[in-house]
């Protein structure tokens, strides 16, 4: 922020900072709240208000102000989400009665539905993975658990060596807001684990006391810049592209293609409402409908 905010604003900002981080919200997500609301803070600085001076015309002042930078419907539908989470951490403070970005209208995002790979891609980017070192085990093993899981980086990326049950052939995953859910793993993602664990992690991890279960080459644990690294350079290999979210997606997608339940698959992901699911029906909906226009004669 360009603007030297005020003791109010700053203390507001850093008070929000820590409800957030006690909700159990992700750094990353927090980062870009508290960027976002800045904004709002920078804007009504500038304009000598402080945050309970805000009511909701001028909050739509400010998302007119926003949408004239012409931002992306999903960047300024994160922006004022930002702004009604704020806002409702001084409701449930008692210290405004009601929360005036509530009256502040969202944009309407376009539907978007998730890329997923072909199987066959799927297959090529995971059977091309190099055999050999202990770095090249673990991404063999970080990739067949991205897919055959169906994490998230965030959710790879903090599975400790204790996370995974051979014999009851699944894995303890702590999922977004401290949930945590049991996951199926399947037989090659258990043998790519099994290589790692017993012939590439010991080499790199030095301090017994690392309970990480992917390290990087220093023997510390990965972060999710580091998976999407690696899995860019992988596709590159093979010639596609592809990220760890398309794998998540893919997942889900090859799963409900196989027959699975949609609500079986909402446990798997980890999605604490049925409405992100959903998504997915879609796919398979048009999936359906090109089927049948390919085959029936009268189509």
């Amino acid at each position: 922020m360009a603007e030297r905010l005020d003791e109010r604003w700053t203390a507001l900002l850093a008070r929000f900072d820590r409800d957030l981080a006690a909700a159990g919200v992700s750094g990353r997500t927090r980062r870009e709240y508290l960027r976002d609301v800045g904004e709002l803070a920078a804007w009504a600085a500038r304009r000598g208000l402080a945050a309970y001076d805000l009511d909701h015309r001028k909050l739509r002042a400010f998302a007119g102000h926003l949408a004239e930078r012409r931002l992306a419907r999903s960047s300024l539908a994160r922006k004022l989400s930002a702004v009604r989470s704020f806002y409702a951490t001084l409701v449930r403070r008692d210290e405004l009665r009601a929360n005036p970005a509530e009256l502040v209208p969202a944009p309407k995002r376009r539907p978007s539905l998730p890329r997923a790979l072909p199987r066959g891609q799927v297959e090529r980017l995971l059977d091309a993975a190099p055999a050999g070192g202990p770095l090249a085990l673990r991404d063999r093993a970080l990739f067949e658990l991205a897919y055959g899981a169906g994490l998230r980086v965030g959710e790879l990326v903090a599975l400790d060596v204790d996370a995974i049950d051979f014999d009851r052939e699944q894995l303890r995953v702590e999922g977004k807001g401290g949930r945590t859910r049991i996951v199926p793993v399947g037989e090659v993602a258990q043998r790519a684990l099994r290589s790692w664990l017993d012939r590439g992690r010991p080499q790199l991890v030095a301090d017994r006391r690392e309970r990480a279960l992917f390290v990087s080459q220093r023997g510390k644990r990965l972060s999710p810049s580091d998976v999407r690294r690696r899995l860019a350079q992988a596709a590159r290999r093979v010639g596609i592209a592809v990220t760890p979210h398309a794998l998540r997606h893919s997942y889900a997608t090859h799963l409900l293609e196989g027959g699975a339940d949609l609500r079986v698959v909402q446990e798997l992901l980890g999605h604490a409402s049925i409405r992100t699911t959903q998504i997915y029906t879609r796919l398979e909906s048009a999936r359906l409908r090109d089927a049948y226009r390919r085959a029936h004669p009268r189509a």
